[in-house]
This record gives structure tokens, C-alpha cells and sequence, in this order.
């Protein structure tokens, strides 16, 4: 047993609460079994009790054994000194406080029902995956939707947090943060974070100034990037590496040394070439691009709005040197779900909350028109009955696993406090 399955006992009061005593003697009746605030100190905040014939206001603190009190030093630190009653699973001896006095504790396995327990310990068995993995699917959609709202929207409040965090240190340049995130976006899970301090390594009023020739916004990628340290063959490459060089200089750029990027197990489209000439392709199409995908209404917009083709050199090239059969190139609408998911919604939803915008509705509503994320978290929900149908529900079922179950969290998660009470 653990700890939390007392808060939850404690707090949806799933014990005979006509019944209580302390462990001396006296009745127990509870007013307000206060606030679960799950922060330092004591478990309860603010709670009112009737103990013997006085009336109590104060915290209660929540403990497997009584002597648990000891262990964690509680009669030691002073946030504790407002502990009105201690709330144990087993009493093994009395507590004290400072003044000598006896802090009263009421031990509750005599008064929860054993099919709690049961239901409590059938919950927390290990299974195979996931704790709930035989009762998920019988959730029924009310209490579903609701729980993968609020998921949805714990996963963008922290990427929102991470985008605040950026705008401190860029002078609230939302256009130098929407490029910092869609590097990273564009270099993947392997070359993700050497992309973004390529992109920060670079200032974004020279990505402004050089814009209007794609050659330019190359040169600057690539060599930010230590993709032209070789000695290449062909002109295109060589004259890359002229501009880098004349750029940085112009600019006073500071040439930074990265890890080399990662071509293995990516597929040729995925290559970190192809995705740099992407990028270069979109900023050299789309001046003023946060302003545009602030304001957009539908999402075929935002896919136009990305629907970019490398330069004529990465039409017939995947490596510096190394010619190809002609393609394209364009950004795949799967990869364009990515940005939108990754990016494009999570800087859209902390800026609308940094003027004070009121939009979950329509973040909702552009999240859902999205197509459903394929990963091995997204296949294993499907297995045990939970099928996504969009993004919004893949979203949600990524923060659920990585978030609740990994970290065993069934009795602060809605699915797991439901399977309980019923």
C-alpha cells in the first residue's frame, strides 16, 4: 500500500465517517477534510474538525504507520506544529508535540470497507503495460473526454512554460522563438537540439535581413550547422561556403562547434540536408511568418502555408557532392501535422495567453482536425480498447502514459479515481 491511496481515502472520504475515533477515544466528526495541495508540508491544508466536544481548524498530515511521523522528522520542522490530527493506516505508537502534548491520530483500516481495499490493490497490480490496461475501455466517454482535455492542455501549459522561458532571454521576439522551435521541429528527435542552437546561434534580425535570397539563408544553416567543413566538389557547395564565410563576418556571427548531425536510420526525405533546405525554403517563401499562424482560422491554411519546395540544388541531391534523380522535395502532410502539433499550436496557445485570450475552444477544435500521431504509445492504448481518432486524443494518451501511468499516478488520474468508485 501506499501513501496516496490514504489521501485518496482521505479526501473522497471512503470510510465510515459516523463511526471515527482517535486512537484514545474521543469522536471525530469532520467539518472540511481540507485542501490536497501536494506541496511541501502537511497533506491537508485548512481542514475543520470536531474532535471530543472542541472544535479544531488546522492540517491534517497523512502517514502509512504512526511512527512514520518520526521517521520523516516531522516533530522537527515547524510547518508541522499546526497538524490537527494524523490520519494513519496503522497506529504502532503515539505521537508527540513539542509542548508534550499528544497529537491526535486516527487509524483508518478500521473503518474502510475491504472492497476498497480490494478494488485498490486490483488497480495497482502490476500487469503488462499499464495498471488499468483490463479496465480502461469500459471508462465511459464523459469521463474520458473531460480527463483528455485536461491532459491536452497540462502538455501545452508546459510547452508554453518552455516557450516563456525562450522569449526572457530573446527580448519577446515571438518570431526569433517560432524559428528556434521549428528548427528543432525540423531536425526530429535526432538532430532536434543541434538544429535549435543552430537557430539560436544565429541572430534572428540577419534571418530578416537575408530572407530574400535562399542561397543565403543555406549558407548560414548549413555552415551554423558544421555541414561545410569538408572539401567539396561541385560549385553550388563551394559558393555555400563562400557566403557562410563573408556572412559571419558581416554579421559578427560567432561559429559555434556542434556534434555532427545524424544521417543514420533516417529515411532519405528525413535526411538533416533536406530538412535545413526546408527551412531555408520556408523563410525565403514566408516573411512574417508568426503573424501569419497567429491569425489563421482553418487548418488547410496552415498546411498551404508549409506546402514549400526545396531549391533547385536539393532537387537532385540528398548530400553536398552526391546528384540524385530529380524530386521535389515538398513537405509531406504528416511531417506538416508534426509542426503544427509540436509547434505551431503550443507557440499559438502561449501567446493568445500572454494577451490574455481566452481560446481553448479553438485550439481544440485545430488540434482535432488533425490526423492521429503514429507511435508505439498511440498502437498499445489501441490494443487494450482506447483508439484514437485525432491528434487531440493522441496528444492526450502520450501525456497520460508518460505522465500518470509511467509514474504510477492511477489515484491522481480521473480514469484511475473512476475504476475505484466504481
Amino acid at each position: 500500500m501506499k501513501e496516496d491511496f490514504l489521501h485518496h481515502v482521505w479526501q473522497h472520504k471512503k470510510f465510515a465517517v459516523t463511526q471515527l475515533q482517535t486512537t484514545t477515544g474521543e469522536s471525530i466528526q469532520i467539518l472540511n477534510s481540507g485542501q490536497y495541495l501536494q506541496q511541501t508540508g502537511p497533506d491537508f491544508f485548512n481542514a475543520q474538525l470536531i474532535i471530543g466536544n472542541q472544535k479544531w481548524a488546522g492540517n491534517i498530515e497523512i502517514h502509512l504507520k504512526s511512527s512514520d511521523w518520526y521517521l520523516h522528522n516531522h516533530e522537527k520542522d515547524t510547518n508541522y506544529d499546526s497538524v490537527i490530527l494524523h490520519v494513519v493506516w496503522e497506529y504502532d505508537i503515539p505521537i508527540f508535540r513539542k509542548n508534550n502534548t499528544e497529537v491526535p491520530t486516527l487509524e483508518l483500516k478500521k473503518y474502510v470497507e475491504l472492497t476498497d481495499l480490494h478494488k485498490y490493490q486490483s488497480l495497482t497490480t502490476q500487469k503488462a503495460w499499464i495498471y488499468c490496461e483490463n479496465d480502461i475501455s469500459k471508462v465511459n466517454d464523459f469521463i474520458l473526454r473531460n480527463w483528455q482535455e485536461r491532459l491536452y492542455f497540462e502538455r501545452l501549459e508546459r510547452k508554453a512554460t518552455e516557450i516563456k522561458q525562450l522569449l526572457q532571454v530573446s527580448n519577446n521576439d515571438w518570431e526569433a522563438i517560432l524559428f528556434c522551435l521549428l528548427a528543432k521541429n525540423f531536425g526530429l528527435n535526432t538532430n532536434g537540439i543541434l538544429f535549435q542552437n543552430m537557430a539560436k546561434s544565429i541572430p534572428f534580425s540577419v534571418i530578416r535581413k537575408e530572407s530574400f535570397a535562399i542561397e543565403n539563408l543555406e549558407a548560414l544553416f548549413f555552415g551554423q550547422a558544421n555541414m561545410l567543413e569538408a572539401n567539396f566538389q561541385d560549385n553550388y557547395t563551394n559558393k555555400l561556403q563562400q557566403d557562410y564565410n563573408y556572412l559571419i563576418k558581416k554579421y559578427k556571427i560567432t561559429k559555434n562547434v556542434f556534434d555532427k548531425v545524424e544521417f543514420f536510420k533516417h529515411r532519405p526525405d528525413n535526411f538533416p540536408t533536406i530538412r535545413l533546405a526546408q527551412l531555408a525554403a520556408l523563410y525565403f517563401k514566408e516573411h512574417n511568418l508568426f503573424s501569419k499562424i497567429i491569425s489563421f482560422n482553418v487548418i488547410s491554411e496552415l498546411y498551404d502555408l508549409f506546402k514549400v519546395e526545396v531549391s533547385n540544388y536539393w532537387e537532385t541531391h540528398y548530400n553536398f557532392d552526391k546528384t540524385s534523380v530529380l524530386k521535389k522535395k515538398k513537405m509531406t502532410n504528416s511531417f506538416i501535422d508534426l509542426i503544427l502539433i509540436n509547434t505551431i499550436l503550443p507557440i499559438r496557445f502561449a501567446y493568445e495567453q500572454s494577451i490574455q485570450k481566452q481560446s481553448s475552444t479553438e485550439i481544440i477544435e485545430l488540434i482535432e482536425a488533425i490526423q492521429p500521431e503514429k507511435n508505439i504509445i498511440v498502437d498499445r492504448f489501441a490494443t487494450i480498447g482506447i483508439i484514437a481518432e485525432n491528434a487531440f486524443q493522441t496528444q492526450s494518451l502520450l501525456q497520460l502514459k508518460k505522465e500518470y501511468c509511467d509514474h504510477k499516478k492511477c489515484l491522481q488520474c480521473a480514469i484511475g479515481i473512476h475504476l475505484l468508485k466504481n
